[in-house]
């Protein structure tokens, strides 16, 4: 076989070119730390880096709708704490006006101070979350959610929450309405009233004996006087009961179908106290409204003092516990804040080895193989050159 002078000349030629092709890209390599530069390099690792960084792309938009989520809740509990500090100065100035020895004056002073306590609590109730929402706006409110009309403050935003978006579901804001509004109305489970009340008597806020009783009808107690000695009949939703002219003792408690009652005082005849079911529509600005616009009445007698005492502090316990409720939920949602957020903490690291699996340089292995294709370089280099002097003008030179 003969060997042209030109295909050795082009032979060597496509080898020098070929190992610098080599060393470029080995060059390239070191030069970024990254061994797939392009899809070109390897496909299936390029693939899996795109892959890697997509995952930490929704890690990372988790994190942000997590801070946001962390803001609200924390601005949110925040508030609900101011307001159950508030909420707490109003039952004391309750407690304190219903002391015997006040005087109609000083309830008229306990009744401003809880009218300025309530503005300061409608203001929390309005609190702006710093950008351009409210806490409390539900689903969304470009005014300040409640507004405090002539028949009481009214939530003028839309019911429900806010959430981010996402599988996780974290809340960006809280219903005000249900925080607000919503609290159960006399112990929780039913209501006492006093209907008629011309005596002495006071009928305490019940308890519930036996939940597996309770029928949720509505029950009146009515009192009458026959020859000096005081009875009390027991009516469900109209109709007789067994507790049928039964003898009154103060203080002894009344019981029927799973609830107990206790009424204190001498109840005139004709009398009546009521146990109504409990509804979720219980105000906290309804309540300090009726609350203070009662300690402003004079000339009350003890009792009705009494009951109107006791009446409220219970409807105060109960937007108490309901405004207690709603800021442990906010603190649940803080504390599935962080596992959320570690959780994509996780996952960022995960996608990032995964890529770096992908796609980075083996150092090392990439200078040792660097210096490799710069000694063959080196060698295909010299070979082309003594390639070039084999010709019959230089050999007649020499």
């Amino acid at each position: 076989m003969r060997v042209a002078t030109a295909y050795a000349y082009e032979s060597s030629l496509n080898a020098l070119t070929q190992r610098q092709t080599q060393l470029s890209e080995s060059q390239l390599q070191l030069t970024t730390g990254k061994r797939v530069n392009r899809a070109s390099d390897d496909p299936a690792a390029a693939a899996q880096a795109e892959r890697s960084l997509a995952k930490s792309a929704r890690a990372d938009a988790g994190q942000r709708a997590a801070e946001a989520s962390r803001n609200m809740m924390s601005l949110t509990e925040s508030a609900l704490g101011d307001a159950g500090e508030l909420l707490q100065q109003i039952r004391e100035a309750l407690v304190a006006s219903g002391n015997a020895t006040y005087s109609d004056a000083e309830r008229l002073g306990v009744a401003q101070k809880i009218e300025g306590l309530r503005e300061q609590l409608f203001a929390v109730a309005n609190r702006s979350d710093g950008a351009a929402g409210y806490l409390f706006g539900g689903q969304g409110s470009s005014a300040p959610p409640f507004v405090d009309a002539v028949g009481g403050v009214e939530f003028r935003g839309t019911s429900g929450e806010i959430s981010a978006a996402g599988e996780d579901r974290l809340p960006l804001s809280a219903d005000g309405r249900s925080v607000w509004l919503s609290a159960r109305a006399g112990n929780g489970v039913f209501e006492t009233r006093a209907t008629t009340s011309t005596g002495t008597a006071v009928v305490d806020a019940g308890q519930v004996t036996q939940p597996g009783a309770l029928t949720g009808s509505s029950y009146s107690i009515q009192f009458a006087i026959n020859a000096g000695v005081t009875t009390y009949s027991v009516l469900r939703d109209g109709a007789p009961t067994a507790l049928t002219d039964v003898p009154y003792a103060s203080a002894k408690a009344i019981e029927i179908d799973g609830m107990a009652v206790t009424i204190k005082g001498a109840p005139a005849a004709g009398d009546e106290f009521q146990m109504v079911p409990s509804t979720s529509d219980l105000s906290v600005f309804d309540l300090l409204d009726r609350a203070a616009a009662t300690l402003k009445v004079p000339f009350r007698t003890g009792s009705q003092i009494a009951q109107t005492n006791v009446s409220d502090l219970r409807d105060i316990d109960q937007v108490l516990g309901q405004l207690q409720s709603s800021r442990a939920m906010a603190g649940d949602a803080l504390n599935r804040i962080d596992g959320v957020s570690s959780r994509l903490d996780t996952i960022k690291l995960q996608a990032s080895v995964e890529r770096s699996t992908a796609e980075d340089l083996d150092m090392v292995h990439a200078i040792s193989e660097f210096q490799n294709q710069q000694t063959g370089y080196d060698a295909a280099l010299k070979s082309y050159s003594m390639v070039q002097r084999m010709s019959l003008f230089q050999y007649l030179n020499v």
